[in-house]
């Protein structure tokens, strides 16, 4: 029988025989070089989605308020990046950053609103 060798480091393996990697370090770098790319761009969305709610949550300390798109851009707020779009029976679209929202009033101007979550 020919001797195994770790798909990390190509160290013998010893052990069961359907093992791929010497130890559990091997096996969790394997893993973690394998999905890097993948962890790294779902990262970066929800970095970009946490930001855009704490940014949201900052400025509508009321549950529902006006603010003008200067405030949200200086803030760093990204307009590409939300978890939800709602869309009215008159039209109106909301897009969510998880439970807060906003709505484009005109071309400047954004209602921040809190999504009334049910609670089961």
């Amino acid at each position: 029988m020919a001797e195994k060798k770790c798909l990390e480091c190509g160290g013998k393996i010893g052990g069961r025989a359907d093992k791929k990697f010497c130890c559990d370090q091997c096996r969790i770098s394997y893993h973690n070089r394998l999905n890097s790319d993948e962890t790294n761009l779902v990262r970066n969305i929800n970095n970009a989605l946490r930001k855009n709610r704490r940014i949201l949550l900052e400025l509508n300390t009321t549950g529902k308020t006006k603010t003008h798109r200067d405030k949200l851009t200086t803030k760093g707020f990204n307009f590409s990046y939300f978890t939800d779009i709602y869309t009215t029976k008159e039209g109106a679209v909301y897009h969510y950053c998880y439970e807060q929202g906003y709505l484009q009033m005109d071309k400047d101007w954004f209602l921040l609103v809190v999504k009334k979550l049910n609670e089961s």
